[in-house]
């Protein structure tokens, strides 16, 4: 790693991309910044996707070529994997390994397949990992706003001695140097990023919005009332902290609300909780949680879909939906 670990566009060079066709296999929610932030960027793009996706045509009404992945696979220098982590190894076997050469950067925007040894590069190939801290749709936005989104940037290996510059490149291209580009590693990433959704960002504050509405809902009260305070009102609350840290929130609610969240948080996010995240944590770094994704997938999926069903049918649900009904300003698509 760099004795210099944050870039900006100062820091690199997009011609260093010049004379090399980006190969971006998927199209979805990354696929499509990556590949239309390359494009505005100058940078040579091509699209790899099965034949019948249903992504095909808005590609190719942004004006790039589509291909099939192997295709696409073949012909890019720089191929970018945008693909589902589960389907990866996968895909990787049947149509994308017979096209990468010696001396092609092979690219990750999250270090799964890598890290627990689902795809497994030749040994003269560069394999880089540029990861925007975002959704797609905010990359691609902030890009045209002339802004960028922060991205982490990783070197698995240098088999040409130029993947650091052309990593770089590649994420001074989708618009990381505007904002900052941090270098980590594949391990850190990865493992950093499994946590966050399964600790905090989705597992715990979606078991943890439940629990509340639960509570109150079974203490008897209104359950209009609860999903407005459990629920709706929690993107009050992540906005503030978003935009000015933790402090800053309890700086601009009420002394009550700030009483209670310093006194009362600890209760709930005791030590039972600090020690089933320590447990999370270790399932990640053991590859537990990898082999229970993969053999998830591998039998079909059947325990996934139950749970789906099981969420589906959570009276927050059913509450929520005829509240956001009553919001226009929601999109309550999805």
């Amino acid at each position: 790693m760099s004795s210099q670990d944050i870039f900006y566009d100062k820091d690199g060079d997009l011609s260093n991309l010049e004379g090399k066709t980006v190969a971006i296999l998927g199209f979805g929610s990354q696929g499509h910044a990556h590949a239309l932030n390359l494009k505005d960027s100058g940078v040579d793009v091509v699209v790899g996707l099965r034949a019948d996706s249903p992504s095909r045509e808005q590609a190719e009404a942004a004006g790039l070529e589509v291909l099939t992945i192997a295709e696409a696979s073949s012909r890019g220098d720089i191929v970018m994997i945008l693909l589902p982590d589960e389907r990866q190894a996968e895909i990787w076997e049947a149509e994308i390994a017979d096209g990468i050469e010696a001396g092609n950067l092979l690219m990750f925007a999250h270090g799964f397949a890598i890290r627990f040894d689902q795809i497994s590069p030749p040994a003269g190939v560069d394999v880089g990992m540029v990861a925007p801290k975002g959704p797609g749709h905010m990359v691609r936005r902030q890009f045209e706003e002339g802004s960028g989104v922060p991205c982490l940037m990783a070197i698995e290996q240098d088999a040409t001695g130029h993947a650091h510059d052309l990593v770089l490149a590649y994420a001074i291209g989708v618009g990381g140097g505007r904002a900052g580009i941090i270098e980590t590693t594949f391990k850190d990433e990865c493992e950093t990023d499994l946590f966050g959704e399964q600790a905090v960002l989705c597992g715990g504050a979606t078991e943890l919005v439940r629990a509340g509405f639960d509570t109150l809902v079974d203490a008897g009260y209104d359950p209009r009332l609860a999903y407005f305070e459990c629920l709706h009102e929690l993107k009050l609350i992540v906005d503030l902290m978003y935009e000015k840290g933790i402090q800053g929130m309890r700086y601009s609610i009420s002394n009550t609300a700030e009483y209670g969240d310093v006194t009362r948080g600890p209760k709930v996010i005791g030590d039972e909780s600090r020690a089933a995240m320590k447990q999370i944590l270790e399932d990640i770094q053991s590859g537990d949680f990898a082999r229970e994704w993969i053999a998830e997938n591998q039998s079909g999926g059947e325990n996934f879909q139950r749970l789906r069903e099981e969420g589906k049918n959570h009276k927050v649900e059913t509450v929520g939906k005829k509240l956001r009904s009553m919001m226009p300003w929601i999109n309550t698509e999805f």
